[in-house]
């Protein structure tokens, strides 16, 4: 991971940790014949919850900034190879095309602000 994303080593380590700490991956030891025991980084059920979002990024990035030649990456679905894409919809099932259909307001956990 650190030689294909170019990051330095300790920079890696410390943002790893801390997704470990935050329960977004799990450190798994492992052991390839004739080698030492290292580790492998497995996404917990915290970070699969994600993928909706990095499925979104790639999305994003896909529009944005990959080569003449397309995405790097692409995910597909295993049942009948059709592209998967992140896609908006309300709680009741309307499709969220524009950003302008969206209107944030506070939530249930929003605090009015003391001065």
């Amino acid at each position: 991971m650190r030689v294909r994303t170019g990051i330095p080593r300790q920079v890696l380590t410390n943002r790893l940790a801390a997704l470990v700490e935050q329960g977004v991956l799990s450190r798994e030891p492992y052991r390839e014949p004739g080698s030492r025991v290292r580790h492998e980084y497995r996404l917990t059920e915290k970070g699969l919850d994600l993928w909706p979002v990095l499925v979104a990024v790639l999305g994003w990035g896909d529009r944005y900034l990959a080569d003449a030649e397309g995405s790097p990456v692409s995910v597909t679905h295993r049942d009948c190879g059709a592209e998967v894409r992140a896609e908006l919809r309300c709680a009741d099932g309307h499709d969220v095309t524009r950003m302008r259909d969206v209107v944030p307001g506070p939530g249930p956990g929003a605090r009015r602000r003391v001065s």
